[in-house]
């Protein structure tokens, strides 16, 4: 399903590594008129949006086992938490399999996860102290100015160049992973030993995938053509 965009499409220009630009290509008249208002209630979406509504039920589960102690609630957070992650991988699998990308999901799905791994890492680097392992919070704010950046960049882009959407690059997915596994670690109780290891790895590829973000944002910016004066050329 293409993506809509209020602005243009980009015409003549590449794509610049993990910023791609957004075209418009034919649409099936049937479902033009649904597609581009983007609030078409797929199946895709109606998982997506669940996800979003488990992320508040995990902040709470997992602040009373802090203020409780109450085992319950750390294994919900962790069942929350568990269920949310994969249906991150149900919901892109549902899109593509039946052709469900709308607007609507390539806007909801990022915010889905970043909400819950997110509010996960900044729940468990507070110190809980004898009841959960810390998370360091070198590894939460580091993925907080990641995202920053990418924000800034994506805006900048847009404005300068066009209408663009992000394309992950493999060490922001390896990132994304190694966040996930300190939070189902940190929640499991398992070493700590291994926890600090996983968050030094996170960190660092979340680091990297940054620097990919910005070398291809600048190199997408220096691409947009000089404007030439009135009345010249």
């Amino acid at each position: 399903m293409p993506e809509i965009t209020g602005k243009p499409p980009l015409r003549g220009r590449q794509s610049a590594g993990l910023f791609v630009p957004i075209r418009a290509p034919a649409v099936d008249a049937t479902r033009a008129s649904a597609e581009t208002s983007g609030v078409v209630m797929t199946t895709a979406n109606k998982i997506t949006i669940a996800r979003i509504l488990l992320v508040p039920v995990f902040v709470v589960a997992l602040l009373n086992y802090t203020g409780t102690g109450r085992e319950f609630y750390r294994w919900l957070a962790l069942a929350v938490f568990l269920v949310a992650a994969v249906g991150d991988g149900v919901d892109g699998f549902v899109a593509r399999r039946f052709n469900q990308k709308t607007e609507m999901g390539a806007f909801l799905d990022p915010v889905a996860d970043k909400l819950l791994l997110v509010l996960g890492l900044v729940v468990l680097t507070l110190n809980n102290s004898p009841r959960l392992d810390r998370i360091p919070l070198w590894l939460t704010a580091t993925v907080l100015a990641r995202d920053v950046l990418l924000l800034l960049l994506v805006v900048l882009v847009n404005y300068l160049v066009g209408h663009v959407k992000v394309r992950p690059h493999f060490t922001g997915k390896v990132a994304t992973v190694l966040q996930m596994t300190c939070v189902v670690w940190a929640l499991f109780k398992w070493p700590p030993g291994w926890l600090f290891w996983m968050a030094v790895g996170g960190t660092v590829f979340t680091g990297l995938s940054s620097l990919f973000y910005l070398r291809d944002g600048i190199v997408l910016m220096r691409s947009k053509p000089k404007l030439t004066p009135a009345g010249k050329g």
